[in-house]
């Protein structure tokens, strides 16, 4: 039956188009363009109620009819062109959200998700209760920045930082760093030779990424470090950016709000960045610091590694804003008399050059009372110490007590104290090292810097840190000046010029030669620092360096430099 009236309704619409022709199509398109003028006309005049755009029914199929295209057909493309507007601006403003909530707590899901970098890897268990002890310490707020955390550890970190007050607030910041370049090493931060008169090229420190400051105020700074105990894990790349990069963050707080930084390692952090006298706590692997963000900031101008020169040559010497009181030159005898003529002799050349500033020598009870008179008289103010000794160093050799350089760093009514070894003479003022931080030296070889004349800031608590590593720490001279290159591997180059080793290097060419003997003994003083190796000026004759006279020590041989020691001696007052 129903199959029936379909074609029946079927057999009706083909007889009235047989009986109209193509007249339909005319009158069609003529009602359609009619009904389209009646609406224009209408809304024109004000007359009905303009159509109503529906969003999901404003599309029109088309009729198949040329005539259509009419002023209809251009509402139709309005419509269609708002609708696409619409969901832009939708669209726009869901992205926005999911951006900014994105940005606020996960900023660096990369640093979670993408490849790590095994420089940065650290595989140390996290002793949580450590961690919620040491927090106990910081009374601000708890709104935190993350670096080096994997996923786990960061859900931790957002339990921690979760109060009453704030349980519904996102307080983590996943703080956001690019991994160095892989041919970013430590011999790249800290070459051996960097061209400091810049003669040829100007020394360039390789590029390390800068961490992205949050605008959001941190209350805390938590970065989990590096510490591969079995390897050099005090010169380390990844280890050393990380810790730079917590620096920047911490120095970026405004006005007077100074935050937290707290390091989970096995390892002790940088000392002469985060100083010991910064820590708030300590508990395990957990290291709380309140650094002192003017000295912060201070200590990040400089360059990342002693591939740039920190003092630069040719520039104007700038002045100590330090105390003058609280500043000293300072050395050490110990276990014999051989280099107390070498001492007096640079205690003169001081005092030669200018500088008022105090002069204390260190001195153990192997020193007699003639040999202190003497010193005292030279302008040393001498401080008797108990000697410390080299628990690697053989029995009588030569490095057994010389740890005792460490005490140094119980001179804590000094701010500052520049060390210089007694076999040296001051040739030029050099009080503006005194505006230099710990450890400020020239190069040695290789990565390392040579301790005969270096920037240091006494502390007691730095003394303990040396002390408490002493039977863990390979030296590799079996002397303090490699310890003390294993303790401070972030140090800052001065020019050779303040450090000049009397010393003819095997391969030296003729011109170098010439040129280092008429710097030995250039008038006025080209060189601030004369530094005198082998056998001693005063162990030889006035008029000749012995030197000379062994085929071991010849390469130390210039009677020019020789001369002039001997030159500072005859000057001082008869007494």
């Amino acid at each position: 039956m129903e199959f029936q009236s379909k074609r029946a309704i079927l057999s009706i619409m083909e007889n009235a188009t047989a009986a109209t022709g193509g007249d339909s199509r005319r009158r069609l398109s003529a009602s359609i363009e009619a009904i389209c003028k009646r609406r224009f006309r209408r809304n024109s005049k004000g007359g009905g109620r303009p159509d109503m755009v529906k969003p999901f029914n404003i599309i029109n199929f088309p009729t198949g009819d040329k005539n259509s295209n009419c002023c209809c057909s251009k509402f139709q493309i309005v419509k269609i062109i708002l609708f696409i507007l619409l969901l832009a601006t939708l669209f726009t403003i869901i992205y926005s959200l999911e951006v900014y909530h994105h940005s606020l707590s996960h900023s660096s899901s990369r640093w979670i998700w993408r490849r790590q970098d095994s420089r940065y890897v650290s595989d140390l268990d996290i002793n949580w209760d450590d961690v919620t002890k040491t927090l106990e310490s910081v009374q601000e707020g708890r709104t935190i920045g993350v670096l080096n955390f994997n996923s786990n550890e960061i859900q931790r970190w957002r339990e921690l930082a979760k109060t009453k007050e704030n349980e519904d607030e996102e307080n983590v910041v996943v703080l956001d760093l690019d991994y160095a370049d892989k041919n970013v090493t430590w011999d790249a931060l800290y070459p051996e030779w960097i061209d400091e008169e810049q003669e040829t090229e100007v020394p360039v420190c390789p590029d390390l990424p800068k961490i992205k400051v949050p605008t959001r105020r941190l209350d805390l700074i938590v970065v989990k470090l590096p510490c591969r105990k079995e390897g050099n894990w005090s010169r380390d790349v990844g280890r050393l950016h990380l810790q730079l990069a917590a620096a920047t963050v911490a120095a970026s707080a405004k006005g007077f709000f100074r935050g937290h930084v707290l390091f989970v390692s096995r390892c002790f952090p940088i000392p002469n960045l985060f100083r010991c006298k910064d820590l708030v706590s300590r508990r395990g692997d957990v290291w709380l610091y309140k650094p002192n963000l003017d000295t912060l900031r201070d200590k990040l101008q400089l360059p990342i590694g002693s591939c740039e020169l920190s003092l630069p040559l040719g520039i104007k010497e700038r002045p100590s804003l330090g105390n003058p009181k609280r500043e000293a030159y300072a050395t050490i005898l110990h276990s014999a008399h051989v280099y107390v003529c070498g001492a007096i002799a640079a205690a003169q050349s001081i005092r030669q050059s200018g500088s008022t500033r105090d002069l204390v020598i260190l001195v153990d009870d192997n020193i007699s009372g003639y040999h202190r008179s003497g010193l005292e008289a030279a302008g040393w103010q001498i401080r008797t110490i108990q000697r410390i000794r080299n628990p690697k160093a053989e029995k009588d050799a030569y490095n057994e007590w010389n740890y005792s350089k460490f005490r140094l760093w119980q001179l804590t009514d000094y701010d500052k104290i520049i060390f210089i070894d007694a076999d040296l003479l001051i040739l030029r003022n050099i009080d503006f090292l005194f505006s230099m931080p710990e450890i400020s030296a020239t190069g040695n070889n290789g990565t390392l810097f040579n301790s005969g004349v270096m920037v240091i800031e006494p502390c007691n608590c730095t003394f303990e840190l040396l002390m408490e590593h002493i039977n863990e720490i390979e030296s590799y001279n079996g002397g303090d000046q490699g310890y003390l290159n294993e303790v401070f591997t972030w140090w800052h180059r001065i020019p050779k010029h303040m450090n000049f080793l009397k010393h003819f290097w095997v391969g030296d060419e003729d011109d170098v030669r010439r040129k280092k003997t008429e710097l030995f003994g250039a008038e006025p003083p080209i060189l601030y620092v004369l530094h005198y190796l082998g056998m001693k000026p005063w162990l030889c004759y006035r008029d000749y360096d012995c030197n000379f006279n062994s085929d071991i020590f010849v390469e130390f041989a210039t009677d020019i430099a020789h001369r002039r020691w001997w030159m500072v001696h005859d000057a001082m007052p008869k007494v």
